[in-house]
């Protein structure tokens, strides 16, 4: 694809998640809250809501009216992995010349309940079959869907290598439509002292052994004793959102180990980052962060639903240079 083409695409997936995020916020005035919670069906990638299926039912639509026919491409997505999309629809997956991996709720538990805002994540790569992995994207977007009580809905965008300038950020007035730039920011603290960072721990597997990781991390970092540090944390149940809190500055470092800590422990869960929800990490790396694995090395997961993904996200490259070194050594002591 050219410069221009990928601009294109860029656009094409900023239109795709305003089709869905007004599909859901139209799907919350028409049903009751309760409606919406319901479990719909289990897959290996994830518990699939009735608020999913609606959602899932908007994507179909776009892509069928909406994507370029001169561009073919396979649709990864959870609660399809029993078909293959593609489009137009019927093109074989060998004959497709980009993948696109898409998330239209990340987030869903903490939407369905009004709590906070979820994220709809896409991005696309060209086809390079199964080996197809996250360092191949090449364009992504993310988009707010927030809470009944918002009137705003928060969209960033941006090509391989746009830079910080390049990046497309808006914030979007839902109830007519109006737009004003967003600014993108991540935080340029030399520490983590009254600050927010956090590794995930949503569910009650693993939740101790990463606390107590987590613990030890600013224990190294500013020692025992004395005056706390005051880093302060913030679950959010999105990995979306959370890459979102990063570039704009509310957040330090944020992280999720809990694949590690499931093996360590012998868990079989499906209840951990897959790359469908760290398909957008790339905005973040354009906004001047860091997004890599645990041990420091760039992300290297298929563009699939189901691969588990741990990761590390840091505001800016002192704080990964920070981190890094007491992580590596502390995976070796509790994550093996």
């Amino acid at each position: 694809m050219t410069p221009a083409d990928e601009d294109r695409a860029r656009s094409l997936l900023c239109g795709l998640q305003d089709s869905i995020r007004d599909a859901v916020i139209a799907a919350r005035h028409a049903h009751a809250a309760e409606d919406l919670a319901e479990v719909a069906v289990v897959t290996a990638a994830d518990t699939i809501y009735r608020i999913d299926k609606i959602s899932e039912s908007a994507v179909f639509d776009w892509f069928e009216s909406r994507w370029p026919r001169e561009w073919p491409v396979e649709l990864v997505m959870e609660g399809v992995e029993d078909e293959v999309p593609t489009f137009p629809r019927g093109t074989p997956v060998d004959r497709t010349a980009l993948k696109c991996i898409l998330d239209p709720i990340d987030g869903t538990r903490g939407l369905m309940y009004d709590k906070r805002s979820a994220w709809i994540l896409a991005a696309l790569a060209p086809q390079r079959g199964d080996r197809t992995n996250l360092g191949d994207v090449r364009v992504a977007a993310m988009t707010e869907l927030p809470t009944t009580k918002q009137w705003a809905s928060d969209q960033v965008s941006g090509v391989r290598g746009c830079g910080p300038e390049g990046l497309v950020a808006e914030r979007v007035d839902i109830r007519d439509g109006g737009r004003r730039p967003l600014p993108i920011r991540p935080s340029r603290a030399a520490d983590f002292r009254h600050g927010f960072a956090a590794l995930a721990r949503f569910f009650p597997e693993g939740k101790e052994l990463l606390a107590r990781v987590e613990e030890r991390i600013w224990e190294v970092l500013h020692g025992r004793g004395g005056s706390s540090p005051v880093v302060f944390e913030d679950q959010y149940l999105s990995t979306g959102g959370q890459l979102y809190e990063l570039m704009v500055g509310h957040d330090r470092m944020l992280g999720d180990l809990r694949p590690l800590a499931h093996r360590t422990l012998g868990i079989d869960s499906a209840l951990v980052c897959h790359p469908y929800d760290i398909c957008t990490a790339m905005l973040l790396q354009e906004a001047g962060g860091v997004v890599e694995a645990p041990d420091g090395r760039p992300l290297d997961a298929p563009l699939d639903t189901t691969s588990p993904v741990s990761w590390m996200g840091y505001a800016n490259p002192g704080l990964a240079d920070l981190v890094r070194p007491v992580l590596s050594r502390l995976m070796e002591e509790h994550l093996r």
